[in-house]
């Protein structure tokens, strides 16, 4: 692409150059695919601009075949300017054209470039008449398409929460201080801390919220009306995932400036003190009989992990350190910190060991692709603990396999007085001025490093009674493996079934009657006893009787 590109830069007629453009594309053997013409652009060094930009501009508006269009818009995605955004817009209304358009457009006009998007993404009649209504640019309308979207995960993906948020911008609603019918203030703030909440999960290919232009102004606007939502369990869901989301999830990437993010935290913690946001989690408020699993898991979740993010020692580690990106030279090493974070269940139950490095959380700021692996993988396996002997350890893997786009690989070795953290295997993150492309060798105190490892082995805080369970019988298992080894067997996995997490899950794995492997899966239902009880029966039918014998 930069052979065929860089003699067309210096032609300063840029409609022949644009012609011998379309002959050159229409030769290539093979053809180039319109990501890969994206993708070849972005790279190539233009020596000339202005030239450029007018090659990019004959090409996307006078193309006449959809090589030579992508052409000119990726040169556009580089150089455009506003001038430019209604051709853009006109392009990304064709369906062969909405992703190189909205690649431009983001560089120019995030607000028109997520409109488009979502012209072409949004699905259902809720989201189509939000579109229509920010499209003719009729406010009250874009309210009631507002109080149509629908809190549903599998309508609203995190992307399309993202794009409503930039598209929309919540934020400046919010700052009205009269808010028309037919939405309401505080209708407005529990749906701007719902679409903060999809942007912000990981079950998707990349933390969308990372590529949120508005996600600062729409925290603060969210976190400084928290004050109008009425105290209720929905809400203070909504509001306590923030306060994790800011603490230690990607959104802590962000360009906050000195104070703004810790000003947040401290509000979000002021608002769930107060006497009336208490009371929504004690005792006599948990749902009653009629309220239906999720509701009951959602309250238990919210009780065990209250106070997670205003933790002071948390606060102490961030205060006594510079916010400054992964790597930075300390004489003292930078500070570890492990924090296991279980997401809101309303969104299922997603379990992370985020690894904070001067405050800064290491996976979303180095890989962004993916969570960082569950506790039982990282802590209670022992994976993290250093050796004089390296040892490579996978601290994360897309969400789509590693064998797709890629894993966070890390080795660990000790080395002296210090733990180090090199060689580093990870592929390039998704492209955002956020993400550190070069990952340094990491260098910690080893006392403080153990410490820090033994403290988090031994948290136990954030899990629930079948996830406990499931980790008793994997340890169990790890100090008997005879257990499975006299069935033939080996264990495959144990941890909660996806669909119902109070139900303990094991995954047990044989050599089946052709000599093919054979999965059986094993599921222990809550029936109200204690973890340590299941555990052991378990254990001890194992010891027993043969799995296969065990039903479906």
């Amino acid at each position: 692409m930069a052979d065929l590109l860089k003699p067309l830069l210096v032609d300063p007629d840029a409609v022949r150059a644009a012609a011998e453009t379309e002959i050159r594309l229409a030769v290539m053997e093979p053809a180039v695919r319109d990501n890969q013409l994206l993708f070849a652009v972005r790279d190539v060094v233009l020596e000339d601009e202005k030239r450029a930009r007018a090659l990019g501009r004959c090409l996307a508006r006078t193309g006449s075949s959809p090589a030579a269009v992508c052409v000119g818009l990726a040169l556009l995605a580089r150089l455009g300017e506003p001038a430019d955004v209604p051709y853009l817009k006109a392009l990304g209304g064709l369906r062969d054209f909405v992703s190189p358009a909205v690649y431009a457009l983001d560089t120019i006009d995030r607000q028109a470039g997520a409109l488009v998007w979502l012209g072409h993404h949004a699905e259902g009649p809720e989201l189509r008449g939000l579109v229509a209504a920010l499209a003719a640019e009729d406010g009250i309308a874009v309210r009631r398409g507002l109080a149509a979207v629908p809190r549903d995960p599998g309508v609203v993906r995190p992307e399309t929460a993202r794009r409503i948020v930039e598209a929309v911008r919540p934020a400046g609603l919010l700052d009205e201080e009269e808010m028309e019918l037919p939405l309401l203030r505080a209708e407005l703030v529990a749906l701007t801390g719902w679409l903060l909440f999809r942007a912000t999960s990981l079950r998707d290919d990349k933390a969308e919220i990372l590529h949120c232009s508005q996600a600062v102004r729409t925290y603060e606007a969210f976190v400084a009306s928290a004050g109008a939502l009425e105290p209720t369990l929905d809400h203070y869901g909504l509001l306590l995932s923030a306060a994790f989301e800011l603490h230690s999830g990607p959104s802590r990437l962000h360009d906050w400036g000195p104070g703004r993010r810790e000003a947040l935290l401290a509000e979000l913690e002021s608002v769930l003190n107060r006497p009336a946001w208490q009371g929504v989690l004690e005792p006599g408020a948990e749902p009653g009989e009629g309220a239906d699993r999720g509701e009951r898991r959602r309250f238990d979740w919210a009780r065990r992990n209250a106070r997670q993010p205003f933790r002071g020692a948390v606060r102490a580690v961030e205060a006594v350190r510079a916010v400054e990106p992964v790597g930075r030279v300390d004489p003292m090493g930078p500070l570890l910190r492990i924090e296991t974070v279980v997401r809101d269940p309303v969104d299922s139950d997603m379990v992370e060991v985020r690894m904070l490095v001067d405050g800064r959380p290491l996976v979303p700021e180095v890989f962004g692709r993916g969570p960082a692996h569950s506790p039982e993988w990282l802590l209670d396996s022992g994976r993290l603990r250093a050796t004089e002997k390296p040892r490579e350890v996978q601290l994360a893997e897309a969400y789509c396999t590693e064998g797709c786009c890629g894993a966070l690989h890390v080795t660990i070795r000790r080395d002296g007085a210090q733990v180090v953290w090199s060689d580093w295997r990870c592929p390039p993150p998704p492209a955002a001025p956020l993400y550190v492309r070069e990952i340094p060798e990491l260098r910690f105190d080893g006392a403080a490093y153990d410490a820090e490892i033994t403290r988090a082995e031994n948290d136990y805080a954030w899990t629930w009674p079948a996830r406990e369970a499931a980790r008793l019988i994997a340890a169990g298992l790890r100090e008997r493996p005879d257990l499975l080894t006299r069935w033939s067997m080996q264990l495959g996995w144990v941890g909660t079934d996806f669909r119902d997490p109070d139900r303990t899950a094991l995954c047990l794995r044989y050599e089946g009657a052709e000599g093919s492997p054979q999965d059986l899966m094993w599921h222990i239902p809550e029936d109200g006893t204690p973890p340590e009880t299941r555990a052991a029966d378990a254990l001890r039918r194992l010891a027993t009787v043969d799995p296969r014998t065990y039903g479906a």
